[in-house]
């Protein structure tokens, strides 16, 4: 299985913040934001990822990520020319996915829980398509999965104007092999996407969709405005103040997940400057 994070649009929602860098190089608290869903892929266990940027921005990314040895696992980059919509990504990715499923998330999602990694590997199906639901409270700002009596997926709509569910389709998707050539079924919407949506529906027609609600426990936090920003910002200062330990520390994790080991991180470390991230890397290379 392989990664992709989609880290292109112009973020329209951020401006001026977002007017000469990319929304997911900007701070969330102490990192980057694209820190945060690489890190779910991490946890996944996937080494092989592909980041989906801006022409514009495609060398501020790969000054930040560079190959993706440092971690030990591999970066791939591809641009996209303009925002046609999520599944846009299933097309520009096709040779990088070249036969494989994948596990896709949104470049502005940031999602946390204490046995997120393990949940993840252990409901992603051999085939298919699998996505993560969450409930809100204003659901006709997502799009929406409908389900029967049964909890088995009935239905799935794009911003409704009249929601007949609070599951909110997060942005962490899962999809086999046959994403791509599905991609290429679908005309674009109303609004002149290629929506994801329409790729899931796909998977849903043929019986072949399966879904997993993020109870309580864990946490879906969009950072697409500056409200939610603030507050993705603060739930993350928040509880890494209380613990002690960070959320989406990429040299950790690859540490943790036997990408690297303490020799590498020491190297890591070693061309750090002096700072509290620093200080955290040299406690985590002492106790893990």
């Amino acid at each position: 299985m392989k990664g992709i994070v989609l880290a292109g649009g112009t973020g329209s929602r951020l401006w001026p913040i977002t007017k000469v860098t990319s929304k997911q190089l900007i701070p969330v608290y102490d990192k980057p934001m694209i820190y945060y869903p690489l890190s779910v892929l991490f946890l996944a266990g996937i080494r092989e990822i592909l980041i989906i940027c801006t022409p514009l921005d495609l060398e501020d990314f790969k000054s930040l990520l560079g190959d993706g040895s440092l971690y030990g696992v591999n970066f791939q980059y591809i641009t996209q020319e303009s925002p046609d919509g999520l599944a846009q990504a299933y097309l520009l990715g096709e040779d990088f996915l070249d036969g494989d499923s994948s596990l896709m998330v949104l470049g502005d999602n940031i999602f946390h829980g204490n046995t997120l990694g393990h949940d993840l590997k252990s409901l992603l199906p051999s085939a298919g398509a699998h996505i993560f639901t969450y409930v809100v409270d204003d659901p006709s700002r997502y799009g929406i999965l409908e389900v029967d009596k049964e909890k088995r997926p009935t239905h799935i709509e794009e911003k409704p104007v009249t929601p007949k569910s609070n599951l909110a389709v997060t942005g962490l998707y899962f999809f086999d092999n046959r994403a791509p050539q599905f991609a290429k079924n679908i005309s674009p919407s109303a609004r002149g996407e290629l929506e994801i949506t329409s790729l899931i529906e796909q998977y849903l027609l043929k019986g072949e969709l399966t879904y997993t609600n993020l109870g309580r426990g864990n946490a879906w936090l969009d950072t697409g405005t500056p409200e939610s920003l603030l507050e993705a910002s603060t739930y993350i200062a928040i509880v890494e103040k209380r613990t002690g330990l960070k959320i989406a520390c990429l040299e950790e994790i690859a540490l943790h997940m036997e990408f690297i080991d303490h020799g590498e991180l020491e190297v890591i470390i070693a061309k750090m400057g002096k700072n509290s991230y620093r200080d955290y890397l040299e406690k985590v290379n002492l106790i893990s």
